[in-house]
C-alpha cells in the first residue's frame, strides 16, 4: 500500500488528479478500447474534479474515450433532485468535460426492480473488462462507497442500509434536516471496488483521521471497510497532514521516506499487464527456471495472486458433510472400551424410547 502525504488538501487533490491524467495518457484510450474510470461523490473528491475540468478546459487531457461507473446513488430522490448523485456528478465534473453522455454509468435508486439494477450494472462493469483506476472517498466511520460498518467484504453491487452515524453526516447536504435524507442507497460491493486494477482513495481532514489509522496501522476489518485495501495488489491513499493525526509518528516518517527515496531513484509504479497498460508496450516478467532446485539454489518464484484478472464470479462454497454421531471410545482399537459408560448415542435412544413408552 502507498500513502501520499501532502500539506493540505488542495495538494492532496492536485496530486490525485495529476495521478488520474497521467493514468489515462499512459492508458492511451481509443474507441474501442476505453480507460474505465470508476468515481466517488461527497466532499472530498470535489477538488479533484474542479482540477481535472482545469487540465481539460488546458488541452492537458481528454475523456473522449473514458467510461465511468460511480459508487452509489440515493435510493427514492428523483433523478434531477439537487443532492441526487445524478446532479452531483454532472454539476462537478461531467457537464465541464467531453465525455460522452453514453459513457457514463450511475446506478438508479428509482428502478422498478433495485436487485436487478444492481445485477445489471455488475454484468455492464464486466462487459467494458472491469476497472481500470476506481477512484474513492470514505466517511467517519471507514467506509467506502456505501459499504457500512459490518459490510461483507466479499459484497457486490447491492442495496444497502445507511448507518445512522452517514445519515447524520449527509444531513448537511439537505438543508441540516436529517429527515430528508434518504435512509437507503444503491452502492457497488467491497469486492467490486477490490476487483478493479487501481484502488485510489483521497482521505481529508482531522474527522477521517481515525479510520486512515485503522486502515493503515491495524488489520483488516469489516467493521472499517476501507481497510479491505490491504488485499489489494495496487491501492494508494493521498491524504494531507491533518488526516494523519492519529496515525503514530513513526508510520507517518516511514511512508514519506519511501516516497523520497522512490522520488530521488525515479521509480514510479509499474502496472505489468496489457489491460493496465491500455496500448502502450506491455512489459515482460521473465523468470530464470532452475532445472535441479535445492535449499542453496531455490527456484525462483513470482506471486500468481497479485494479478490484474478480476474474479468473474463468486466462490464455489464446499458442501457441508452430513453430521455423523461421533464417540472417542469408537475410535481407539480396543473392544473393551465399548462397554465402558461412555456416552453412547444408540443406547441413549432406546432407553429414553423406553422411558418414553
Amino acid at each position: 500500500m502507498r500513502l501520499i502525504i501532502r500539506d493540505d488538501a488542495s495538494k492532496a487533490s492536485a496530486y490525485v488528479a495529476s495521478y488520474i491524467v497521467d493514468r489515462i495518457r499512459a492508458f492511451n484510450p481509443t474507441p474501442e478500447n476505453p480507460f474505465v474510470l470508476g468515481l466517488p461523490t461527497g466532499s472530498s473528491p470535489q477538488g479533484v474534479y474542479k482540477i481535472l475540468v482545469e487540465k481539460y478546459k488546458a488541452g492537458e487531457i481528454s475523456f473522449e474515450n473514458v467510461v465511468t461507473f460511480n459508487m452509489d446513488e440515493y435510493v427514492g430522490i428523483p433523478r434531477d433532485h439537487p443532492e441526487s448523485y445524478h446532479s452531483f456528478m454532472w454539476k462537478h465534473f461531467f457537464s465541464h468535460v467531453n465525455i460522452h453522455p453514453s459513457n457514463v454509468h450511475i446506478l438508479n435508486g428509482n428502478a422498478p426492480n433495485l436487485e436487478a439494477e444492481c445485477v445489471a450494472y455488475e454484468d455492464a462493469i464486466k462487459h467494458h473488462g472491469g476497472i481500470d483506476l476506481f477512484l474513492a472517498g470514505i466517511g467517519e466511520d471507514g467506509h467506502i462507497a456505501f459499504n457500512e460498518p459490518g459490510s461483507s467484504l466479499a459484497s457486490r453491487t447491492r442495496v444497502k442500509t445507511l448507518a445512522y452515524d452517514t445519515i447524520l453526516a449527509n444531513s448537511r447536504f439537505f438543508d441540516g434536516d436529517i429527515d430528508k435524507v434518504p435512509r437507503m442507497a444503491l452502492t457497488v460491493g467491497v469486492q467490486t471496488v477490490l476487483e478493479a486494477r487501481e484502488v485510489v482513495v483521497i482521505i481529508l481532514g482531522q474527522r477521517k483521521s481515525l479510520a486512515l489509522q485503522r486502515c493503515i496501522e491495524q488489520g483488516v476489518n469489516h467493521m472499517w471497510t476501507l481497510s479491505s485495501l490491504q488485499l489489494h495488489p495496487h491501492p494508494m491513499i493521498v491524504s494531507d497532514e491533518d488526516a494523519t493525526l492519529e496515525l503514530q509518528v513513526k508510520t507517518v516518517k516511514y511512508f514519506k521516506s519511501i516516497e523520497k527515496v522512490a522520488r530521488e531513484a525515479g521509480f514510479e509504479q509499474i502496472l505489468p499487464s496489457k489491460v493496465r497498460t491500455g496500448n502502450g508496450p506491455i512489459p515482460q516478467t521473465k523468470v530464470d527456471e532452475v532445472n535441479s532446485p535445492t535449499i542453496h539454489s531455490p527456484q525462483p518464484t513470482t506471486s500468481r495472486l497479485l494479478r490484474a484478472t478480476p474474479a468473474a464470479e463468486y466462490p464455489i462454497r464446499s458442501v457441508s458433510p452430513e453430521l455423523v454421531p461421533d464417540r472417542m471410545a469408537s475410535r481407539i482399537p480396543e473392544p473393551n472400551l465399548h462397554k465402558r459408560l461412555t456416552p453412547n448415542p444408540e443406547q441413549q435412544a432406546a432407553r429414553q424410547n423406553a422411558i418414553s413408552a
